[in-house]
């Protein structure tokens, strides 16, 4: 260890606290995980599509998203539905949702996306070298249209892309089927962006746990987080189940978690929980080679372990863990209407798993040190790239408290940015 490291604690053990423990670790500090739920049980990475993707440089917030999210609502199998309820930080989040749903906004946020996802994209190659087996398949994805409409506005998106330095092209449905000609597809088209990757996030955290621990790193589970203690506008200290733990520098990413705890610190992180579904079929009747986004449908789909996983949807709802059967029905259709090999049949007894997503209103990630605490650091916000931002986060994160400059921090994802 050297004469410059601290003891930092990590305040959430998802794949951002896990990425950011890695490099924490890598530059010489002694770090503690401090994590809310039991082992790899409460990460809502794990029953993600385990995508890596560059393509996915549009935020969220978007021109045309606030009346298609109004139009969804009206149909709860929809793929973006907002559970109406008189909340007033519900009221505020969506407020600065229709802010940032420009144009102005989304090209500048498009080129801060670009660049932490081809950063992340480059380390998790350093990963794999380093974790062992993750899955990881370098084969891209596809965007799969059903209507020329679609396949016009992905197309769009490709020529962004181009101009971005990512690159994309559109294909006709005979294009696409060779592409992927072990499975059949009923789609007009799609678009292939080939530096997108794919994994197995199972494997991947299991991976990550295993290489902190032996890197020396401490991870405590069931660290139900009660109060962070603060005295001359310093973090001095955090208690849980088993005390309190001290450190020199602590780095918020506790997902949905995060505005609770940032309450405590006066601080301000406008976020909703987005859950999403997923559905794994061990032994599907046929399995893709290259992951896939059904776009009308909004659903991901990923061969993953021999099988195929259904995920999609974004219901921003109160935090907790309950399935929505009509969601599950949704991703189901979906499924059967693209790939017509798989039938509703298939589905059936396998159990739907569920995790929160931890989005802010202008669809950017909180990154960055705290305004007002300078030995706190934040991370989170990343709602569904959070598995394809981790790396990219954990290097910054690991940067910033180790003295030197990060590559790929935007201003834009300062974490004050709504005070």
């Amino acid at each position: 260890m050297s004469s410059s490291s601290q003891h930092i604690a990590i305040l959430g053990g998802g794949i951002i606290g896990l990425s950011s423990a890695y490099y924490l670790l890598q530059r010489g500090h002694r770090v503690t995980v401090l994590e809310r739920g039991v082992p790899a049980h409460d990460s809502c990475a794990l029953g993600s599509a385990g995508m890596i993707c560059p393509s996915h440089f549009i935020p969220l917030a978007a021109p045309g998203m606030v009346a298609l999210g109004l139009k969804w609502m009206l149909n709860p199998e929809s793929p973006f539905y907002i559970k109406p309820r008189l909340n007033l930080d519900l009221m505020k989040w969506g407020w600065h949702f229709m802010r940032a749903a420009n144009a102005k906004h989304v090209a500048a946020a498009s080129i801060a996306l670009r660049d932490l996802s081809l950063l992340s994209r480059k380390l998790y190659l350093g990963l794999e070298a380093d974790l062992g087996d993750i899955g990881l398949m370098k084969r891209g994805m596809l965007m799969l249209c059903q209507t020329p409409h679609a396949l016009e506005e992905e197309s769009a998106t490709a020529a962004k892309a181009r101009e971005l330095g990512i690159p994309a092209e559109s294909l006709t449905a005979a294009q696409v089927a060779a592409l992927d000609p072990h499975i059949a597809m009923q789609v007009h088209g799609g678009v292939y962006f080939p530096q997108d990757c794919h994994l197995n996030p199972t494997a991947l955290m299991a991976a990550l746990t295993r290489r902190i621990q032996e890197m020396g790193g401490e991870i405590r589970y069931g660290f139900d987080l009660k109060k962070i203690a603060t005295q001359n506008s310093q973090v001095t200290g955090v208690t849980g189940p088993s005390g309190e733990i001290r450190a020199d520098q602590y780095v918020l990413c506790g997902g949905t978690w995060s505005p609770e705890l940032a309450r405590g610190l006066k601080l301000s992180l406008p976020m909703q929980a987005g859950k999403g579904y997923s559905l794994s079929l061990p032994h599907p009747p046929a399995v893709a080679e290259i992951c896939s986004i059904l776009v009308e449908a909004r659903v991901a789909v990923t061969p993953m372990a021999g099988g195929m996983r259904f995920g999609g949807t974004m219901e921003i709802t109160n935090p907790n863990s309950t399935i929505n059967p009509r969601r599950i029905a949704g991703i189901v259709k979906s499924a059967t209407r693209y790939f017509p090999q798989f039938k509703a049949s298939d589905f059936e007894g396998i159990q739907p798993w569920s995790g929160l997503r931890p989005c802010s209103p202008d669809g950017l990630p909180y990154l960055g040190r705290s305004g007002h605490y300078p030995n706190l650091t934040i991370a989170t916000g990343h709602a569904m790239l959070g598995l394809s931002l981790a790396p990219a986060t954990g290097q910054i994160i690991a940067d910033l408290l180790s003295g030197a400059s990060p590559e790929a921090l935007s201003p834009m994802f300062r974490p004050d940015r709504f005070l």
